[in-house]
């Protein structure tokens, strides 16, 4: 018996002249079939190790102590209810791919990429030996699961990112043997604070510093990227940030929640324009998952106007040696009155700061105008943005927008967690921005279909070789030859 129907969503998906492309669905894995790959990948021992750590990820069960003493730890309240439950059709779906790819036309889907649950956590794993097993389990799992449904979903691989070593080499069997087409980058990495660690290694788990593998990092991350260029993929990361400083309450769930992939993908994008990394590999595409495209508007804004007053060339307006001492006497003489007068003297601006300090800090990233600032953050930077959220709109508001450039913006459902209570509305929910005059038809086939193509055919174009949007995808792409051979 089929459980798909007919919807609002699937009625409006016959009207659009595109096809919908959802760049983040969810599937909730089973923990006990995890650990039965886990145990053929490792054995019991590891299992156990990795079962261990998986349970209690700060050392300590919240659910075994009482409200003072998760004070007493600033221990995290850890996420709570977040899956579909009374909607048991949708929690199913959610959990079986061939459910889920019955009733994807329903939600007025036509392709889907999917994303662990459980495996979100397994990149966090502290033992080395357990964490690789736990992850190549993971995907050798999703693997089996996903086989035979490829015209309509591709799963995604979880690659843990400890060191560069790691990430490549299970990216090259997820990749290789396993034909995965979509990585799942954890890309912030907790580390220990090694002067913390000298003193007192039990504090190991309260004092940690996050890598965020493209600035000040522990490691040289560029094979890990040089990596992805050669594998045609682009870098999709889905980090969480809940439990990172000040998303640390050990009473609520939803503070810790709220914001926590806008903070996770606003300190990557950083890292990765800092960094240098958008430079030194113009043509990478990048994916921010989950955390919407609000923070990356007010991230390249702020960009814009930061590097106009502290470039190279401009910071240098703030050297204190620029500091007209004579004037700021006299001043200080005319209108420092009682408390102030004669004191100029006194006043100190900073340190005097050599070259060889280094002052600019765009020298990385390369920045000699706005264009080239721009170029670093626009092009190659997607946003998975979910179908309710209507901050939406601003990544195609190119009043706002430095440049007049739009922004990635990318339809991510999230469907199988507890913000998606109900699948079959899903797109009906991400076209009232249309419906309410906030962006056109056109900026709507941007961000259900054209925006999503481009992040991955932009790094390989045969990806939707064989799926159902193959022959929709190959006439944009034509169509966007065409208008470059025109430009």
């Amino acid at each position: 018996m089929s459980h798909a129907k007919s919807s609002r969503s699937s009625e409006l998906r016959k009207r659009l002249s595109h096809p919908v492309i959802d760049t983040d669905g969810h599937m909730i894995e089973l923990l006990p079939v995890i650990l039965d790959y886990l145990k053929q990948v490792a054995g019991p021992e590891i299992t156990s190790k990795a079962l261990g750590n998986f349970r209690t990820r700060d050392e300590l069960d919240w659910y075994k102590l009482d409200r003072e003493q998760r004070r007493h730890h600033n221990l995290i309240r850890p996420a709570f209810w977040a899956a579909p439950a009374e909607n048991t059709l949708d929690l199913a779906t959610a959990m079986l791919p061939r459910l889920m790819h019955e009733r994807l036309p329903e939600m007025g889907i036509d392709y889907a990429v999917v994303y662990p649950t459980i495996g979100f956590l397994l990149p966090d794993i502290r033992d080395n030996d357990a964490r690789r097993a736990a992850c190549r389990a993971h995907n050798l799992m999703m693997a089996d699961m996903f086989r035979g449904f490829e015209d309509r979903i591709t799963p995604a691989a979880v690659i843990p990112c400890q060191t560069p070593r790691e990430a490549i080499e299970e990216l090259d069997y997820a990749m290789g043997e396993l034909n995965f087409k979509v990585p799942m980058f954890i890309n912030l990495v907790r580390r220990p604070i090694g002067a913390v660690d000298e003193r007192n290694p039990e504090l190991k788990p309260y004092a940690f510093w996050i890598d965020t593998l493209a600035i000040d990092s522990l490691y040289d991350y560029d094979p890990l990227w040089q990596r992805c260029m050669d594998l045609k993929i682009p870098v999709t990361a889905h980090a969480v940030g809940q439990g990172m400083h000040m998303r640390r309450s050990p009473s609520n769930y939803m503070y810790n929640q709220t914001g926590h992939f806008a903070a996770a993908g606003h300190a990557f994008a950083k890292a990765l324009f800092f960094g240098g990394v958008t430079n030194r590999f113009p043509n990478l595409n990048f994916a921010f998952l989950e955390c919407g495209v609000a923070w990356a508007a007010s991230l390249v804004c702020d960009l814009k106007e930061r590097w106009e007053k502290r470039s190279a060339e401009a910071v240098h307006q703030f050297n204190p040696e620029k500091v007209d001492r004579e004037l700021l006497r006299s001043l200080f003489e005319q209108y420092g009155g009682q408390v102030l007068a004669g004191r100029a003297q006194e006043a100190s601006f900073g340190r005097n700061i050599s070259e060889r300090d280094g002052i600019d800090d765009f020298a990385a990233a390369s920045i000699r105008s706005i264009d080239d600032l721009l170029d670093r953050l626009a092009p190659n930077f997607y946003y998975g943005c979910e179908a309710d959220d209507r901050m939406n709109a601003i990544a195609f508001d190119t009043r706002l927008l430095p440049g007049g450039r739009k922004l990635n913006a990318m339809f991510s459902s999230d469907f199988g967690h507890w913000d998606v209570p109900d699948m079959s509305g899903i797109l009906c929910e991400a076209y009232e921005l249309v419906e309410d005059g906030l962006i056109g038809n056109e900026d709507f086939a941007d961000f259900v279909f054209r925006n999503p193509a481009r992040l991955f055919t932009g790094m390989n174009p045969g990806f939707f070789a064989g799926t159902a949007v193959e022959n929709d995808v190959a006439k944009l792409l034509a169509r966007n030859e065409q208008a470059a051979a025109a430009a």
